[in-house]
């Protein structure tokens, strides 16, 4: 992968005023701990733009914890430390000139299970994202109805659009929450394990529906299916950890390569499922 080169950006410039970058998001020596507890040690990497890039490793090496980092979520921690940048469009989203609430605006997050607010309708649970956010739009129902489509939902709640988004099923209640990200157009989409609570139907409908959204945002996705990451990602990175030792990137690159040709023999190991 890539990385972006670090540019100095005045403090009164915000994120919005930027030009894009030849990445989307990138890291750039990130270290994190909870307390006395490292749990990651040195991640450096790029995300290039309107792409796919899947975070693969066993459970405890990192992976959840370092996409937290990727929208300031990890600071909510009590006792979370950081360290190193993160950087979207050049600027470290941890300077102090940087809103939190702008951050998660251009960075969305979908969580392992689906978060709908469950006694709002469909329509609100969508529009919802828009108030949070304080985004004011001239045609709130285009918003959500192209939302709604960009998430693969359209064709399957356009009658329900007034019902409770909690009557909906597993996997339509997870496109929901994708809706509900993406109808404040963010540029980065973050999802941590989108499909570990899904049936295998559900999760062809959120797989058909990274793919339909690649090249109009760029995503993260941390899974431990490996088919999934094979399938859905262009670019991966393998993270690690061991006893004594914090989460690290193994080895990052196309996704070709570390499924087929890996140039550590634990990447192979673990793409091929002999751990882990």
């Amino acid at each position: 992968m890539s990385t972006t080169n670090e540019a100095t950006v005045s403090s009164e410039q915000s994120l919005a005023a930027l030009p894009a970058p030849s990445a989307a998001l990138a890291t750039e020596g990130v270290s994190a701990w909870f307390g006395d507890h490292k749990v990651l040690e040195r991640v450096s990497l790029a995300f290039p733009l309107g792409e796919v890039t899947a975070l693969i490793g066993p459970s405890g090496c990192g992976k959840s914890t370092y996409l937290r980092i990727l929208n300031r979520m990890h600071e909510m921690i009590r006792g979370a430390a950081l360290a190193g940048k993160v950087l979207l469009a050049d600027q470290d989203i941890y300077d102090p000139s940087v809103r939190p609430a702008e951050v998660r605006k251009r960075i969305g997050m979908v969580f392992q299970k689906p978060n709908p607010f469950p006694a709002m309708t469909v329509y609100d649970n969508v529009a919802s994202g828009l108030k949070l956010s304080g985004m004011k739009v001239a045609d709130r129902d285009a918003v959500v109805e192209d939302s709604l489509r960009r998430a693969g939902l359209w064709n399957e709640v356009h009658n329900r659009l007034r019902s409770p988004g909690g009557a909906l099923s597993g996997g339509q209640q997870q496109r929901l929450c994708i809706a509900r990200s993406l109808a404040v157009n963010p540029d980065v989409l973050l999802m941590d394990e989108p499909c570990s609570a899904l049936d295998p139907t559900s999760t062809r409908r959120i797989e058909d529906t990274i793919a339909e959204l690649a090249g109009q945002v760029t995503i993260v996705i941390v899974t431990h299916n490996m088919q999934q990451a094979a399938r859905v990602s262009r670019s991966c990175a393998f993270f690690l950890a061991s006893e004594g030792s914090p989460g690290h990137i193994v080895e990052a690159g196309p996704t070709e390569q570390i499924f087929g040709d890996p140039h550590d023999a634990r990447t192979a190991d673990y793409v091929h499922g002999r751990f882990g």
